[in-house]
């Protein structure tokens, strides 16, 4: 069991750099948005004051920050999005995302993987930029629902229960871009909280998903 933790180990100078190279992700996104505001118009595709639900389905491409030996584990993310447009150019949004996480480690043969799975809650703000266009950012409380460690190797293979936190804490930031009710989303979820006790490894998780609107 204990080579679960060549994925997790705590390497602080990666860690570090993972954190500035966000928070220059997160810089230039809300500077993007800021340039684009100063010409801003009516870009949103529903009215004032309605609501919209939008199911989803999509990707992850997910990893545990720490070791950078650690590979992506790529899974799936599906819900549904409740939207409240605001103003013309302002929306709130609330959902309810089952999401796969966690990370993979292969060397000489041997397949390790750490199965995260979560029930994510993410509750956004929307700017619209340009038409159809939508710049997100909010939090993301999560709650775990499956924590497994999977060994392969040779054909042969073991599993077993990984005590992983129960609720995770990130901070979504992404685009969106809507046309005809059809909208694709790519986010990046920056995690707060540390996977497991005693260990400073958290959620890092890109996703794509593509949706639709139905107008309520």
């Amino acid at each position: 069991m204990e080579t679960v933790y060549l994925c997790i180990r705590i390497n602080k100078q990666n860690l570090i750099s993972s954190y500035f190279l966000n928070i220059q992700i997160m810089k230039k996104l809300f500077l993007l948005a800021t340039i684009m505001l100063a010409s801003v118009g009516a870009y949103a595709q529903h009215a004032v004051g309605s609501f919209t639900l939008q199911p989803k389905v999509g990707m992850t491409i997910a990893n545990l920050t720490g070791d950078n030996n650690c590979d992506s584990r790529i899974g799936f993310v599906g819900g549904a999005e409740l939207e409240y447009q605001a103003t013309d150019i302002f929306s709130v949004s609330a959902g309810v995302l089952y999401s796969m996480q966690g990370a993979k480690y292969s060397e000489n043969n041997l397949t390790q993987t750490a199965k995260l799975d979560y029930v994510n809650i993410p509750i956004l703000a929307n700017v619209y930029v340009v038409k159809g266009l939508a710049v997100k950012l909010g939090i993301q409380p999560g709650f775990n629902v499956n924590s497994k460690f999977k060994a392969s190797k040779g054909g042969s293979s073991l599993q077993s229960d990984i005590d992983a936190k129960t609720v995770d804490f990130s901070i979504p930031v992404g685009l969106s871009y809507e046309y005809s009710n059809v909208v694709l989303d790519a986010r990046y979820n920056w995690g707060l909280t540390k996977t497991y006790e005693g260990v400073d490894s958290k959620n890092s998780v890109f996703q794509i998903t593509l949706g639709y609107k139905f107008d309520l």
